[in-house]
């Protein structure tokens, strides 16, 4: 997946271009992207903030940036994963289960690349509902959590839990407040999202 870095690069002289060139027919089939490419590309246009990290000295480099950027040490975080308060536990910050939390730290079930959105779970959140959850997100995620779509994210939860399969599976991908919402949005609850992205393949 060394292919993050390169777009990481190129991302400040804007997105890549991911349309048909001029030249072509517009009959001509357009070119299929890379499922990396394409989680990156529609997350950052939901308005999704994105930290790629190869290793776990970056990903706490990353949080620390994270928080210092939005002043949020010393502050309460809604978390319920156990290896997660562990893994940020260095930064002041007092884990709990309230709603009224600065943000909210958790993993997710996947990332879906062909709408750039987070697949939850009741893992994640219980079963609250995002508009009970804090504004600000910050989601770990691996590599090899990427899918092309909603349906391949929903058969790796059905394959990963043959004890009890979570309830409460949603998806968020608003990430900005002043984004127009279309019928597809409406009702969805909008997020300052943070992902960390770990690379493990």
């Amino acid at each position: 997946m060394g292919l993050f870095k390169r777009l990481l690069k190129s991302h400040s002289k804007g997105p890549e271009k991911i349309s048909k060139d001029a030249g072509h027919s517009k009959y001509f089939p357009e070119e299929k992207l890379p499922i990396d490419e394409k989680f990156t590309y529609n997350f950052t246009k939901n308005g999704g903030k994105f930290l790629y990290c190869e290793n776990l000295e970056e990903i706490a480099e990353a949080f620390d940036n994270i928080l210092l950027e939005n002043d949020w040490y010393e502050k309460e975080v809604f978390c319920i994963n156990d290896q997660l308060k562990t893994k940020f536990d260095g930064y002041n910050l007092t884990f709990n289960k309230s709603s009224k939390s600065t943000f909210f730290l958790s993993t997710c079930e996947s990332l879906v690349a062909n709408n750039g959105s987070i697949l939850l779970s009741s893992n994640q959140v219980k079963e609250k509902k995002l508009h009970e959850l804090p504004s600000n997100f910050v989601i770990f995620a691996t590599t090899s959590q990427l899918v092309e779509n909603i349906s391949e994210g929903l058969r790796n939860i059905k394959n990963q839990s043959t004890q009890h399969i979570p309830s409460n599976i949603t998806t968020i991908q608003d990430f900005e407040s002043n984004k127009e919402k279309d019928f597809m949005s409406y009702g969805s609850s909008t997020k300052n999202l943070y992902l960390l992205l770990l690379e493990d393949l």
